[in-house]
């Protein structure tokens, strides 16, 4: 009997948490730092910000978590029915004692993490309608600064300011430094959109880098950043990378340029399609004066050679001969009194040959507008009507049958001409 008490006292019994400690700690150590490929089953996402799902396949199931500081860094969304590889540890949840895998990192299977993120990205800033075209704002006809978000030290700012002197040195350029990759390049890129959007001198921004990898550009698929051109009152040309470079940013700015080069041949050619339309207007210009100037040379033409010009040039050629029979006696009597006669009487002359203009030119639009009177007032306006002026044989006008008597000859006058007749009495003969 002693023997089984002491026995009984040397069992080493645990409690449930010591039990469960011991597994949790020979758990992590075991299997620390490992790679587990499956199926996201059952995701949740509380507002911790934290992801609690299933890892499965056909034979088997873990419980997994992914802690926010984990998974603010995932590039992509985890979503139900994703194929996964997973990087983590196993351990133990001590207040359910269930074994559950505590994931660092996780990519997709089969496609590229950044792709998948990408293309779920798109995907709902489309449904949101952030790529709408009636959002795009129209770009300034002629601006006179550019505001660019870019790295100073980068290609591609070199590639813009080349061309902008190339193509339109008077534009005026502000560079908003910033990082175009790493994790905080997006933070970096905001802010140089929206103090660009806090001036009231820039007319339109450019925001881009150089080509790169997928990785390289990430910064421009970041869900901020496209937030931020979306949300800018000053028009925003998307710049990144080479021609069949696509980022988040170029969907939904208001304009997408292949390059940085593109994007400044944008901004800088305007001003020469205005240039060539400004010389196509004053060619048209020059043409229409000229068949103007034309049609008012013939006009004058045939005026001058009226019967009222004509009287006119008569008198003037009175007046000129007259003028020189002054200036001969003139020359003969008083040299001193002809030279202030002669310039009398140019100014006289001049004065009226601009008044007999003026007076010709009124006469002429009197005459214009009682020929238009007459024509108005005219019978014969009426007979063109199909109107008819009949007359007895005295030349009375008739205005009621009784004035003419039976078997009297009237005469009828018409627009063309004129005939006769005569008047039946009421039996007809």
């Amino acid at each position: 009997m002693q023997q089984q008490l002491n026995f009984l006292n040397e069992r080493q019994v645990l409690s449930v948490a010591e039990l469960v400690g011991q597994a949790k700690t020979t758990l992590e150590k075991a299997f620390r730092n490992v790679w587990v490929q499956g199926e996201i089953s059952n995701l949740g996402r509380p507002p911790s910000g934290h992801l609690y799902f299933t890892l499965k396949d056909d034979d088997a199931q873990v419980s997994a978590v992914c802690f926010r500081m984990q998974s603010r860094y995932l590039k992509f969304r985890p979503e139900d029915g994703l194929d996964v590889i997973a990087r983590g540890s196993l351990t133990v949840y001590p207040p359910r004692g269930q074994m559950q895998f505590v994931v660092e990192t996780m990519e997709p299977q089969g496609v590229g993490a950044l792709q998948l993120a990408f293309e779920q990205l798109k995907s709902k800033l489309q449904s949101e309608g952030l790529f709408d075209s009636r959002h795009k704002q129209p770009l300034p006809l002629l601006p006179a600064k550019v505001g660019v978000v870019t790295s100073p030290s980068g290609a591609a700012i070199q590639d813009i300011l080349r061309v902008l002197k190339r193509r339109n040195n008077r534009v005026d350029v502000l560079i908003y430094p910033t990082r175009v990759q790493g994790t905080e390049a997006p933070r970096e890129i905001i802010a140089g959109i929206r103090y660009l959007n806090s001036r009231e001198d820039i007319d339109v921004i450019i925001v881009g880098r150089g080509g790169g990898s997928i990785e390289d550009l990430w910064a421009f698929n970041d869900e901020s950043v496209a937030r931020a051109i979306f949300d800018s009152r000053v028009p925003v040309i998307s710049a990144v990378g080479h021609e069949i470079d696509y980022t988040i940013s170029d969907f939904v700015a208001d304009l997408r340029a292949p390059t940085p080069s593109a994007a400044a041949e944008i901004v800088s050619g305007k001003r020469e399609e205005l240039v060539n339309t400004v010389s196509t207007l004053r060619r048209r210009a020059f043409q229409a004066l000229r068949y103007s100037l034309q049609l008012k040379r013939s006009r004058l033409e045939r005026l001058s050679h009226s019967r009222g010009f004509v009287g006119a040039q008569s008198r003037i050629r009175t007046f000129i001969q007259r003028l020189d029979e002054l200036r001969t006696r003139l020359q003969l009597t008083l040299p001193p009194v002809l030279e202030r006669q002669t310039s009398r009487l140019e100014v006289l002359l001049r004065d009226m040959q601009q008044s007999m203009d003026y007076r010709l030119r009124l006469k002429r639009q009197i005459l214009e507008s009682q020929v238009q009177q007459l024509k108005a007032y005219s019978p014969l306006q009426v007979l063109e009507r199909g109107y008819a002026i009949v007359t007895t044989s005295d030349d009375r006008v008739v205005r009621d049958p009784v004035q003419v008597s039976p078997d009297e000859l009237i005469q009828i006058r018409v627009a063309q001409g004129s005939f006769k007749a005569r008047k039946e009495d009421e039996d007809g003969n």
